[in-house]
């Protein structure tokens, strides 16, 4: 596996062909996920090298779907994926975790193991981060521009029910960002009234 050749890849696509739109699922995004993932990774004790491989490929790829749709961004990530990764000598066994991978990120998130467990977590880490403010309004911006949100004044009600459902999957998250997605939450609560 040429992971920093395969990741290479799929970042400069990203960063020259993504819909300008697309200010939360973005680059940044992408690469703090990557970033995240393989801190969550290590955290949790994942030191074979080519789980670490399959799951920073996963990483690099799991919004890659964005470059031609929307919605089931997912499926088509995977779709990107299978194509691209056997260029850089990614076998078909491989291809399908590192799919598996990408699909458990589909909301609402179904991790089945541990690896996909970090992705998940890794995927919605800012969650419980300092940085969440202006993550989320990157969010909200998106939803606007495509028409997701039709009506803006329920932005802080919709955040609030997705703080209140989402549920950290690894200790190591719930340990480094529930106490801070809580206080989110709370703070959310409040200005809400």
């Amino acid at each position: 596996m040429q992971v920093p050749n395969a990741c290479a890849y799929i970042l400069s696509r990203l960063e020259t062909e993504l819909d300008p739109r697309l200010t939360y699922h973005n680059l940044a995004h992408t690469t703090d996920v990557r970033t995240e993932t393989l801190r969550i990774a290590h955290a949790e004790g994942i030191v074979n090298p080519v789980e670490l491989a399959l799951l920073e490929t996963a990483a690099c790829y799991h919004d890659a779907g964005f470059l031609h749709v929307y919605d089931e961004h997912e499926e088509e990530g995977c779709v990107i994926a299978s194509e691209i990764l056997p260029s850089f000598d990614y076998t078909p066994d491989q291809i399908d975790t590192v799919c598996r991978l990408i699909r458990a990120t589909r909301l609402p998130q179904t991790p089945t193991d541990l690896l996909s467990q970090i992705i998940c977590d890794a995927d919605l880490d800012y969650l419980g981060r300092d940085d969440y403010a202006p993550i989320s309004h990157t969010l909200f911006t998106e939803w606007v521009a495509f028409g997701r949100l039709p009506d803006v004044a329920r932005w802080p009600v919709i955040q609030q029910g997705f703080l209140e459902q989402h549920r950290y999957f690894t200790a190591t998250n719930r340990q480094l960002r529930e106490a801070r997605k809580q206080k989110t939450l709370a703070e959310l609560i409040v200005n809400k009234r």
